[in-house]
């Protein structure tokens, strides 16, 4: 089920259906011939009308109004607004767990405004850059994170159709990073993180290198001209590389690598470790279809590790086992799946392939739960590069074919064919991807 479909939690934001933002909306003229179409298709769906009821309810106790009348009122009165805006960040205090007056849960409402702002930035820089021009918000909702106003935007027939969908889309994005906000406090993210970097500086990585010192490196490699997957590997120091000399198929990847001691030996290991930002978790929910970040996010802390050879795995593997042990903890590892020497991964999200090549579990230290994916050098060469299994394809196929970007960029009002621009992007990264000869 995507985002975008009948049965969705979000099915209000849909383009198609009872709840669109149309070309002009008028709240005065109850029995045109629009608002009668409306009705009628209203009626003819009693899930929908179901959901309608649902909403109105919602809408109304928050404006604390009884009909679509006084929401005219509102519209004509700013001292009312301010009232209204003002009980309404009360009564949003409670329903997120925030403690203080309004002035702290202002605060709060433009942390969730930034972080839905964050929302179509992110896409604008990454994934969607080509098209950064298209899809930039709207002045007047960018600086907009008041509830209250992008409520009344929505009645408001003086706002261009895009803004009044914006000043939707923003709501419902505010009321997923709130959720997330609310799960971060009650888990305490920040500090479990702090706590995960620390285990890893005092127990798992190599007491002979200084806290944050890497050892850099290329990893030069051989590529198959079809698919660009990875045929060879190997390591070179840092001043090896500037002499050598790629060939058509080729490729230089800078690594950064850290050391873990396994007896008298050295072992290294690129290594990324990341919390995932309240920007990626909005997303997240979005395609899983969920407003509950504490059923759908089950990544909050993550670590990809890339190592020399399916041995260096095992060996690092055993020694987190072992440096959980030190540091009085016992890690247990759940959810393991693990395809680095073949096999089929059993892909469950949307856009995944099941030609991917890696070891994945989760880690349980304590009450901190960790996602783990370790490769080896070719896997994760694979990973960056290889055509159908690359992350930055991976990237664009869960964004367009869980629903996510029609259900942000509706072609009604942003004007763009989704389908083809899917093509486009990952044809684009593929020819990106297939330029073997640079650094």
């Amino acid at each position: 089920m995507t985002v975008l479909s009948d049965q969705s939690i979000f099915s209000a934001m849909r383009q198609g259906g009872p709840f669109a933002v149309r070309d002009h909306i008028s709240i005065g003229r109850p029995f045109d011939r629009q608002k009668r179409e409306w009705v009628r298709e209203l009626c003819a769906d009693q899930v929908q009308m179901t959901k309608y009821r649902a909403v109105r309810s919602q809408v109304f106790n928050l404006l604390q109004v009884d009909s679509f009348e006084d929401v005219r009122r509102l519209l004509r009165d700013p001292g009312a607004r301010k009232q209204t805006s003002e009980q309404a960040c009360r009564l949003l205090g409670r329903l997120f767990n925030v403690e203080g007056e309004v002035r702290e849960m202002r605060t709060k409402l433009r942390e969730f405004g930034a972080t839905a702002d964050s929302v179509i930035e992110y896409l604008r820089r990454k994934i969607l850059a080509p098209y950064a021009s298209h899809i930039e918000i709207s002045n007047e909702i960018g600086t907009t994170a008041d509830p209250v106003e992008l409520l009344l935007t929505l009645f408001d027939d003086r706002y261009h159709k895009k803004v009044r969908f914006e000043a939707k889309r923003k709501l419902v994005l505010m009321n997923l990073a709130g959720a997330i906000d609310q799960r971060e406090r009650e888990t305490g993210i920040e500090t479990r993180f702090k706590t995960f970097i620390r285990f890893l500086d005092d127990y798992v990585w190599s007491p002979n290198l200084k806290i944050g010192e890497h050892r850099l490196a290329y990893l030069l490699s051989e590529h198959a001209p079809d698919d660009h997957r990875c045929l060879d590997v190997k390591t070179i120091p840092l001043e090896a590389a500037a002499g050598v000399r790629l060939g058509p198929d080729q490729r230089l990847t800078f690594v950064k690598r850290r050391l873990f001691d396994v007896g008298n030996k050295q072992i290294p290991v690129y290594v990324s470790v990341r919390k995932k930002e309240p920007a990626a978790k909005v997303i997240k929910l979005l395609r899983k279809n969920e407003k509950n970040p504490a059923v759908a996010v089950d990544d909050e802390l993550g670590l990809m590790a890339v190592l020399d050879s399916r041995a260096d795995v095992t060996r690092f593997v055993d020694h987190l086992s072992r440096a959980a042990v030190r540091s009085g903890v016992l890690m247990s590892l759940e959810d393991i799946s693990d395809t680095l020497d073949g096999g089929r991964y059993a892909a469950t999200s949307t856009g995944s392939s099941g030609e991917t090549r890696m070891l994945k579990f989760f880690a349980r230290l304590g009450d901190t739960r960790v996602e783990f994916i370790i490769h080896t050098n070719r896997t994760f060469l694979d990973y960056h590069y290889r055509h159908g299994i690359s992350h930055d394809e991976y990237e664009v196929r869960r964004l367009f074919d869980s629903g996510v970007a029609e259900f942000l960029f509706p072609r009604d009002i942003y004007q763009l064919e989704l389908e083809a621009i899917r093509d486009e992007l990952t044809t684009g990264f593929r020819r990106n991807h297939a330029a073997c000869n640079g650094r």
